[in-house]
């Protein structure tokens, strides 16, 4: 029963988008990777997209890097180790030297997966599912692989329903009533463009549309057919999905949107990084961490339990390795060895 269990997805591998250098996040990424960054008093944040693919029976990922990769490596083999009774593989891949010392960096998260293609295509599965490394959600993985088959598209994307406010910094999905995508815009700002991705609330229950939220916006999550991406990027030679190759694949074969409407933030800026961590203090708002079925794994620390003395604490989250004195704490993150 645990291998049926285990192995029950295994025609599906997670493809992690663990690049960027996340320049909006300083002085947090001065030296860290993005992905790297400590969330939650205790995680990665690249620790995120594993976990939910882990959650979903996906056992063969592959983490793409690029910037300070070595702590990041470091983390991983520390972190997810698996063996016979839990099977299943996790690489790192960084940037390769040629024969005259250069490094093959990559341009954008197209370039990215194009440049180590060879590698993706040994892993013996027929969908690849693209995550981005500094994102935060709990989505299980299986509903939308499932979605994907019985629509028979040959590329899937993870949507939510989002306001005219947000429509604006995320790639707009306007779809037809059986969920196919008919058209797609990156970041429209041209009140005209956001007009025409307007989406009715009738549209389709499971959309969520509402009058507040009347737009469908991308997550960045794809699910590929195998030949389907491996000729997208032979095709299309430029860097990035959301920009390039999305507008393509539509004008190539079927395309459908999985809607989600559960929490979803794009960790982009101190704000959102800030707003995230404290989220977390009010279990309704932020990522679901207390979920038994569906835990969110970062290393073992080894670290004694916190050390509280006479404090009143409300809404907060005190990590291990702490000892804390002060009179209160209210609504705060309280990191290891504080």
């Amino acid at each position: 029963m645990l291998f049926e269990t285990t192995m029950k997805h295994h025609n599906i591998a997670s493809i992690i988008l663990a690049g960027g250098k996340g320049t909006r996040l300083h002085p947090l990424t001065l030296y860290h990777s993005k992905p790297a960054v400590s969330y939650g008093g205790r995680y990665r944040l690249i620790d995120i997209p594993i976990s939910n693919s882990l959650n979903s029976n996906i056992r063969q990922i592959l983490v793409i890097g690029q910037y300070l990769t070595t702590e990041i490596g470091h983390h991983l083999s520390q972190t997810y180790q698996f063996d016979n009774f839990f099977p299943g593989r996790l690489d790192l891949i960084t940037p390769e030297e040629k024969p005259n010392g250069e490094r093959v960096f990559f341009d954008g998260t197209a370039d990215a997966i194009r440049k180590n293609l060879d590698k993706i295509l040994e892993l013996p599965v027929d969908f690849f599912l693209i995550l981005s490394g500094d994102q935060l959600y709990n989505i299980d993985f299986q509903k939308m692989f499932s979605f994907a088959k019985e629509k028979d598209a040959d590329l899937t994307i993870a949507s939510l329903p989002v306001s005219e406010q947000d429509a604006k910094r995320l790639g707009l999905l306007k779809i037809n009533k059986d969920s196919y995508i008919v058209d797609f815009f990156e970041k429209p700002q041209e009140k005209e463009i956001l007009d025409n991705f307007r989406l009715d609330e009738t549209i389709d229950k499971e959309c969520k549309i509402t009058k507040e939220k009347p737009f469908l916006g991308s997550m960045g999550i794809y699910i590929f057919k195998r030949n389907a991406l491996k000729t997208l990027l032979l095709e299309d030679p430029r860097e990035d999905f959301g920009k390039h190759l999305i507008p393509t694949q539509l004008n190539k074969g079927k395309a459908a949107s999985f809607v989600y409407d559960g929490y979803w933030e794009d960790i982009g800026t101190i704000k959102s990084f800030y707003d995230a961590n404290l989220a977390l203090t009010t279990s309704n708002l932020g990522l679901k961490i207390y979920d038994e079925k569906n835990p969110i794994y970062t290393c073992a620390h080894h670290l004694p339990g916190a050390n509280i003395k006479t404090t009143k604490i409300t809404n907060s989250i005190i990590c291990e390795g702490s000892v804390i004195e002060a009179e209160e704490i209210n609504h705060s993150m309280i990191g290891l060895r504080t």
